[in-house]
């Protein structure tokens, strides 16, 4: 009798202690899904909440070379929040002119990219599955070489005496050299290039995964191959278009490196703005409200049409 209340008090104990450990030791579903969250709010929260602290800061000489926010006087705490930089990005030309441009640019590299990947992504998905790894290899081949080689190597190609004038005037297309160089249209040519992969793979995903029999239908009942491209593929494709087409605008707006080395003086992008600020004004206040303000420009329009994708969703069912 004595051992049985001992062996029960000893399945207590252990019941008890195997409950504990599960409350402390999250379940694998739980890590699974937390790991994600945690990575971004290390890496995207924290610094985005620094930034933004420093957005209201004012500029000052030293190190760090922005004023604290609570500062101790008398036994008294004194908050400074300072607006004015958001009143000046609202009422100065130039940084309204750059928001602008650098959104005109983001949105015609994104229609390029699409213009250019969906038919790449088109051909890829519906080859042969024994080519297609080989294919998309062939995409993703650039991302084994630096980014920053591949745009010095555009400096070559687009350079009046570079390397597509010189095939140009040989071939008696051109018989002066095209200004490509230090414009927009090199900038361009950049963009789209470098992001051009991040516009194919979303959509190869969703293509290769479409039901081939409904195109067959289409056919059967006297459907058009536009016809039934565009009351079919396109449709179905559409979640692969909005994916590639957020994964392009978004780094494309804040872009520094190609602007930098391939666009002219005259070309503004807020990613020159924020480092021009960041490192050449010294002023970080201003560049931070900058990269406040961009983040504010891109996260509030994906956060509506996020809204609105779930209610559709939800009335779907």
């Amino acid at each position: 009798m004595v051992g049985g209340r001992r062996c029960g008090a000893h399945t207590m104990k252990t019941l008890t202690r195997s409950s504990l450990l599960a409350r402390i030791v999250p379940s694998g579903r739980t890590a699974v899904i937390g790991a994600p969250f945690l990575w971004l709010t290390l890496f995207f929260a924290l610094p985005f909440l620094l930034v933004f602290k420093i957005s209201f800061a004012d500029l000052k000489l030293g190190i760090p070379p922005y004023t604290n926010l609570v500062s101790m006087k008398d036994g008294v705490m004194h908050f400074a929040l300072q607006f004015s930089h958001y009143l000046f990005l609202l009422q100065d030309d130039l940084y309204i002119a750059t928001y602008i441009s650098s959104l005109k640019m983001a949105a015609v590299s994104t229609f390029f990219c699409l213009l250019i990947g969906y038919p790449v992504a088109y051909y890829i998905a519906r080859a042969e599955p024994s080519r297609r790894n080989v294919l998309m290899m062939g995409v993703m081949l650039p991302f084994w070489t630096s980014f920053l080689i591949r745009v010095y190597a555009w400096i070559g190609i687009l350079k009046d005496d570079g390397l597509l004038n010189h095939t140009l005037i040989a071939l008696g297309l051109l018989h002066t050299p095209m200004r490509l160089y230090h414009t927009d249209i090199g900038v361009y040519i950049g963009m789209v290039y470098s992001y051009l992969p991040f516009m194919v793979m979303p959509l190869y995903a969703h293509l290769v995964k479409m039901d081939l029999t409904l195109l067959e239908a289409a056919y059967d009942l006297g459907a058009k191959p536009w016809t039934a491209f565009t009351r079919i593929t396109l449709p179905l494709s559409k979640n692969g278009i909005i994916a590639g087409s957020l994964l392009v605008f978004i780094p494309a707006v804040g872009e520094y490196v190609i602007p930098e080395l391939l666009g002219g003086a005259d070309t503004l992008m807020i990613g020159r703005v924020m480092w021009d600020e960041f490192f050449n004004n010294m002023d970080w206040p201003m560049a931070s409200a900058v990269t406040v303000a961009m983040v504010v420009l891109l996260l509030v329009p994906m956060a509506v049409f996020q809204y609105y994708q779930v209610k559709e969703l939800e009335a779907s069912k």
